[in-house]
């Protein structure tokens, strides 16, 4: 069921197109990440869902009812939105008690229990509320953003790049938490990030933004291994793109014939993610595969680097072939691998 659904949208400021006519739909309950590299609009794209600007045209409705309507819009704090902004934007002078219960009224019942109660959702200690926002580690801030939020019962959560300012161990695991909070909640999320591996574990609809407009929308299995186009294979992680010509399902490239997840028969390359790529030390002449020289070793402990040069059966590669690979027994510079290729493979222009 379509919870969100996005028409249309157009942003422009002065001669600069923003947003170029945006279509989008989100599922109640569920989670999508929006992603795209600087300047391709998901911010404006943000602001525009939860109020703080006006489009120049398009809807925008929200379980049902229109809070968008061309220039027409309901304001910011009538629309039942949260938003977590990267750094929290606790306010410092206040308790952290203080900060959950800002958007409760203070004449409510029990306001202290529901204060408490929502810490608890969100994994902070009673302990904690006396406590000052500066008093408490970058997680822990970003827990009392989301209770802050989750006190007003918003219809919908807006993440703005919450993690980025978290040290990298932190991340991963407050992204866990967050998601499993917002689900326990029942509450539909919409994330902006510019981390493609974020989005991808955090989702489960990905929107990718190119030039103002949503260059492709699907799950992240789906953007990952059948993206539409370069922009979006590129965008989400790393490829290997070789020229290829398809024939009955299956497409005849450098590595020999590959199984393609849809025979696409107009198309003229084929994308491979570099995790698809077996290397062997014992080459053999069989279809399935071919030759390369390792041209370069980066060691990094449990991802290294290994380059590669691949000799076409037609032509020189354009570019050598990257692949990430454990530290342990890594082949030589200067020494002669096989390589294969594992499962499906993608078609494209």
């Amino acid at each position: 069921m379509t919870y969100l659904s996005i028409r249309a949208l157009e942003r422009r400021f002065g001669s600069v197109t923003a947003l170029a006519g945006v279509d989008l739909d989100v599922s109640e309950k569920s989670r999508t990440a929006i992603v795209g590299p600087s300047g391709s609009g998901k911010t404006t794209l943000l602001r525009l869902i939860a109020g703080f600007d006006r489009p120049d045209g398009g809807s925008i409705s929200l379980d049902g009812t229109t809070i968008v309507d061309g220039q027409q819009s309901v304001p910011a704090h009538k629309r039942g939105i949260g938003v977590i902004a990267q750094d929290g934007a606790l306010f410092p002078h206040l308790s952290v008690g203080d900060n959950i219960g800002f958007g409760i009224e203070r004449g409510e019942p029990d306001r202290a229990g529901h204060i408490a109660a929502l810490a608890e959702t969100v994994g902070l200690k009673r302990s904690m509320l006396d406590r000052r926002p500066d008093q408490l580690s970058g997680g822990q801030q970003q827990r009392v953003a989301i209770a802050r939020a989750l006190a007003r019962e918003p219809r919908l959560m807006l993440l703005d790049e919450p993690f980025s300012a978290l040290d990298t161990g932190l991340r991963g695991a407050m992204r866990k938490a967050v998601g499993d909070i917002l689900d326990n909640a029942g509450v539909t999320t919409i994330l902006v990030t510019h981390d493609q591996s974020e989005a991808l574990s955090f989702a489960d609809q990905v929107a990718v933004m190119d030039g103002g407009s949503l260059a492709q929308v699907g799950s992240p299995r789906e953007l990952y291994f059948r993206p539409k186009s370069r922009m979006v294979a590129e965008f989400l992680g790393e490829s290997i793109v070789l020229p290829a010509r398809i024939e009955q399902g299956t497409a005849i490239c450098s590595f020999g014939r590959l199984t393609l997840f849809e025979p696409y028969g107009a198309s003229t390359h084929v994308m491979i993610r570099p995790e698809q790529v077996a290397m062997s030390r014992n080459g053999t002449n069989a279809a399935d595969g071919c030759g390369a020289t390792v041209t370069g070793v980066e060691f990094a402990g449990s991802q290294c680097l290994v380059t590669l040069e691949l000799a076409s059966r037609s032509q020189k590669m354009p570019r050598p072939i990257v692949l990430h690979r454990s530290g342990y027994d890594l082949p030589e510079r200067g020494e002669r691998v096989w390589l294969s290729v594992k499962g499906h493979v993608h078609a494209m222009d």
